[in-house]
């Protein structure tokens, strides 16, 4: 945390009278507003700021010219706009190299103070813009103070003060990103007072809609979209520790679903559940600095119980090797207790990290995992790929996400691992791999270091018995799954659902009600509603009916549309008549008409259709955009396009950096920026399973793209997450 003691003495002699006010560390402006809402001592009029900074498009050899632009919270920075105002073009959001390199700072806790922390070396490049809303009024103006655990109210004349006292800073403009005016609304004629309300009810629902929906389009901010989608699609809340999220109903429906699956497919293989403690000690956890050295920087340790610090502190398991093999060894005692095939479902730790993401990177998250040992390296090997065809399938027939087979290299490969293999996704509107999955063949490497054994049966009889370790395997899949789920299939109006791990298939919501309507015509469309509502779970489809009768239709169907529901249906006066319902589909708009009496087989194949047709077109998308490169100067272009790389590869470590190296967007002169998606080099995702055949590897003759070594076989080369 920046030391701000500074800071408020200087803001002090420009007027400010209060001390900063401290609340929880926040990411952006939502927490912002909640920890503010807990907090005391705050004035009584104030508004929230966002301060963003963008560099224009210049040769690497200029010095940087970052543009800091101070905007009320909600006021939209056009960086067209503003590069017109400075006479820059294409501007775009600095990485977090800018903002720790010039400014000191790191995203979030970005505020104007910063400026002064700007070396005098890069403080006269620099440019700041100041959103005009900002200096008019009276309400307080709230930043951070080099933290994002404080907030200082500042005065517009305190503001403009501070600025205009750093020292060589030369380029400040005022600017008016007030839109124009909207031309005013006419007067409204009177109406009979029961119109009146059903008018007021639909204000209220167009309010609604405009606070609760989709904000930012996926199009246009890719991460604070995603963001938007799980927390107001109720997936998760936020919670008070920082990079920690609760898993509400709708979420959790989704990882019982899978355990439910993935569960009596590993019953199915003769695997037990179980469970293990989740604290190791320190003793144990360093008996093995190999595997747990890819860890360490997040391993959570318990170091006191109440105000008594502990004799030895203990880890909060980050995986569970360490845990579970110490007594593997204690069981294990003939070939006759072999195979062992454990797993239990859980939570692990994983603290160290600066930027969580919702189900992709938390400090908390649920999984399962897998540990088994066996006799033989085959038979070892055989569940490892088992293991990896049901990791498979339940991305493609639960979450109709595709994904691509395959074994890591020796650099991304498991710590401690002699094969790692794993199942790849592909998130098109980024153009990133991700990782669904991992399968391991650990070999005898942990049997050997915590002595798991068994004598050789085939010693002769009445000699001693020699000792031989057992081969293991390990596996694991946990709720990132969920986070790929809905980073492939959601779009701009929330959350899409396959129907198989939807909580709530079918919703059904009454229609053409009106204050005409009489009380036996809202009846009967409710029961018609409720019977309907049966006849579907009859069959199995978890179907609900929305009767509320202070939402109006339209706030229902966007109410559901962002919740992911994938089917609605809707029943008014007119299909009572005709024995019709009218079937909306959330995935594709699609809407059709079906007659009451085939409601028990239409809607079941529809949903089957739906979760086919979700994952063929996902495939589809995957299949275009993964793309066989022969040459270096295809490579880095295909990345820019959003694209995955088949490429012929040697395999070697030293090859695998210098492609990061080279494919990095830090030394590509034409590639955006932008904090969000940090610069990053192309990793090896997978050694695919499934190899390209037109044009095969040719041994002795096929060269790496990279270096011109002899290529063993394609790998699949992207950015990733």
């Amino acid at each position: 945390m920046a030391d701000t003691s500074a800071l408020v003495s200087k803001l002090s002699s420009l007027g400010l009278k209060d001390s900063p006010v401290e609340h929880v560390a926040v990411e952006n402006n939502e927490q912002w507003a909640e920890a503010l809402a807990t907090a005391s001592g705050l004035p009584s009029s104030y508004v929230l700021t966002k301060t963003l900074v963008f560099k224009p498009k210049q040769p690497k050899s200029e010095p940087i010219a970052p543009i800091v632009v101070v905007i009320k919270e909600t006021t939209t920075a056009s960086s067209k706009a503003i590069g017109t105002e400075l006479k820059l073009k294409d501007l775009r959001l600095a990485n977090e190299d800018v903002l720790k390199d010039v400014f000191q700072t790191a995203r979030g806790s970005v505020s104007p103070f910063a400026l002064g922390q700007v070396p005098q070396e890069h403080i006269g490049n620099v440019r700041v813009v100041i959103d005009k809303a900002l200096l008019t009024g009276d309400a307080q103006i709230a930043f951070h103070p080099l933290n994002s655990s404080q907030t200082v109210f500042v005065d517009s004349a305190a503001l403009k003060a501070y600025i205009a006292s750093v020292e060589g800073l030369q380029h400040v403009v005022e600017m008016d990103f007030t839109a124009e005016p909207a031309a005013p609304v006419p007067k409204p004629a009177a109406k009979p007072a029961a119109k009146k309300s059903s008018a007021a009810a639909k204000t209220e629902d167009t309010a609604g809609q405009n606070k609760l929906g989709i904000q930012t389009p996926k199009s246009a901010d890719f991460s604070e979209w995603y963001t938007e989608v799980v927390l107001k699609s109720e997936l998760l809340s936020r919670y008070d520790v920082s990079g920690c999220y609760i898993v509400r109903p709708r979420a959790y429906f989704v990882w019982q679903q899978i355990q439910e699956f993935f569960d009596a497919g590993i019953k199915g293989m003769g695997v037990k559940n179980c469970y293990f403690p989740m604290f190791v000690s320190s003793q144990v956890l360093e008996r093995e600095k190999d595997h747990i050295e890819g860890f360490a920087p997040e391993v959570a340790w318990v170091t006191r119980a109440g105000s008594k610090e502990l004799n030895e502190p203990l880890a909060i398991r980050p995986t569970s090797e360490t845990v579970m093999y110490p007594y593997f060894g204690d069981w294990i005692r003939s070939h006759r207790d072999l195979p062992l095939r454990l797993n239990q479902w859980c939570s692990v730790v994983r603290w160290e990290f600066k930027n969580p993401q919702p189900f992709l990177r938390t400090r908390e998250f649920l999984w399962q995992e897998g540990h088994c040992a066996y006799f033989g390296k085959e038979q070892a090997m055989r569940e490892t790929l088992e293991i990896l065809t049901l990791y498979r399938r339940v991305y493609e027939e639960l979450l109709a996400v595709p994904v691509i087979e395959g074994e890591k290299s020796e650099k991304e490969k498991f710590a401690g691992g002699v094969t790692t293999t794993t199942v790849e996704g592909f998130i098109p509107d980024t153009g990133r791999g991700i990782q669904g999955g991992t399968s391991h063949y650990l070999g005898q490497n942990f049997s050997k270091m915590f002595n798991v054994v068994v004598e050789d049966p085939a010693s002769e009889a009445g000699a001693e018995r020699a000792k031989l370790h057992v081969h293991q395997a390990s596996w694991g899949l946990s709720t990132r799954t969920i986070g790929v789920m809905v980073m492939l299939h959601s779009d701009d109006k929330g959350l899409v659902l396959p129907p198989r791990v939807a909580e709530t298939q079918v919703i059904i919501v009454p229609c053409g009600v009106n204050a005409k309507t009489t009380s036996e015509q809202r009846a009967a469309i409710n029961d018609a509603c409720l019977s309907v509502e049966a006849r579907l779970r009859s069959v199995g489809v978890r179907a609900e009916a929305d009767l509320r009768d202070d939402k109006t239709p339209a706030f229902k169907f966007n109410h559901w549309e962002l919740r992911g529901v994938p089917v609605r249906i809707e029943i008014g006066p007119k299909d009572l008549e005709s024995h019709k319902v009218t079937t909306v589909r959330r995935d594709t708009g699609a809407r059709d008409a079906v007659h009451t009496d085939a409601l028990e087989t239409t809607v079941p194949l529809m949903m089957v259709t739906m979760q086919a047709e979700m994952l063929a077109r996902a495939r589809k998308i995957m299949d275009e955009r993964v793309k066989i490169v022969l040459e270096w100067a295809d490579f880095v272009p295909a990345l820019n396009a959003k694209c995955l790389a088949l490429i012929p590869w040697c395999e070697r470590e030293v090859c695998e950096e210098q492609i990061k190296k080279r494919s990095t967007r830090d030394v590509m002169a034409d590639e955006p920026e932008n904090e969000r998606e940090p610069s990053m080099g192309a990793k090896s995702l997978c050694l695919p399973y499934k190899q390209p055949e037109n044009p095969p590897i040719v041994p002795g003759q096929t060269k790496c793209i990279q270096c011109g070594e002899d290529a063993k076989r394609y790998a699949l080369f992207g950015r990733s997450y």
